[in-house]
């Protein structure tokens, strides 16, 4: 039996890196998007030509629901219930950036609230309703030595953004910052079940989101910006999640992982 993971966001770029390097390792996978359907059955399938490659037989299965919504989360639970049974990696990815960049003395309510549902309130929640349903699991069965995660486990997708302040996006930053405190109330919860939570902090990635704004982070990187001089990539992410799904970091929780080329390192 495969372990399970559900990955939110990932039809493309990171979530898309992220659900590729768990395909490798033999996980099932629940690929969540929000619209692009074709996306998400690309994924599907360059998931399970990954796994084929390296000797694994995997099901990738795409399922649709905006996470900013109470009802579709639910489905999307219940469709993994259904699908596969069980979960041990809930990864919450998802999320959008500001609608547009608007300096913070001009900024407005719509944009605000829109990135709070998507990138704050659907994490939240999702993971709260996750969490049940993986303290059940966990109840019910011992730990599974069978599998890479004994127990089951929730990784966190913020930014750099969560430290780093953009006064043209105030709205994403503020989203990014408090998931950073979600890392920190899951993990303190849900420690005394065996269920460790991590923050992954991606830098600089190129992805869709970043393409808009390519030739200004190219200068720079150029100019020093990061100690490793280049974008990073959704694999880059990816392999931070492959380390969590291995257990790797099994006495650690509330972690954060910064994927982000040394960018938070303070230099003189």
């Amino acid at each position: 039996m495969n372990p399970v993971a559900l990955i939110t966001g990932a039809s493309r770029g990171i979530g898309r890196g992220i659900t590729l390097e768990l395909a490798k390792l033999g996980w099932d996978l629940v690929i969540n998007y929000a619209k692009d359907k074709a996306a998400a059955e690309e994924t599907a399938q360059q998931a399970k030509t990954a796994a084929e490659a390296a000797g694994r037989s995997i099901q990738a299965v795409p399922c649709q629901a905006e996470i900013s919504q109470a009802a579709e989360r639910q489905t999307l639970l219940k469709f993994t219930r259904t699908q596969f049974g069980r979960l041990d990696l809930l990864v919450n990815n998802a999320g959008i950036a500001s609608l547009s960049r608007v300096d913070i003395l001009d900024a407005g309510e719509e944009s605000f609230g829109r990135i709070l549902d998507v990138n704050l309130k659907g994490p939240f929640f999702l993971t709260q309703a996750a969490a049940r349903w993986m303290i059940e699991q966990s109840q019910a069965e011992p730990a599974r030595a069978d599998l890479p995660c004994p127990r089951p486990r929730i990784v966190i997708v913020s930014s750099i953004s969560a430290y780093t302040a953009s006064v043209n996006r105030a709205d994403y930053c503020l989203s990014k910052a408090a998931l950073a405190m979600v890392n920190q109330l899951f993990a303190a919860r849900l420690a005394e079940h065996g269920i460790n939570v991590y923050e992954i902090r991606p830098g600089i990635i190129a992805t869709d989101m970043t393409r808009p704004v390519q030739a200004k982070y190219d200068k720079l990187i150029q100019d020093g910006l990061t100690p490793i001089a280049r974008w990073g990539t959704p694999a880059d992410v990816g392999k931070a999640v492959a380390a969590i799904a291995q257990d790797l970091l099994p006495f650690s929780t509330g972690e954060v992982l910064n994927v982000d080329g040394g960018f938070h390192l303070r230099r003189l």
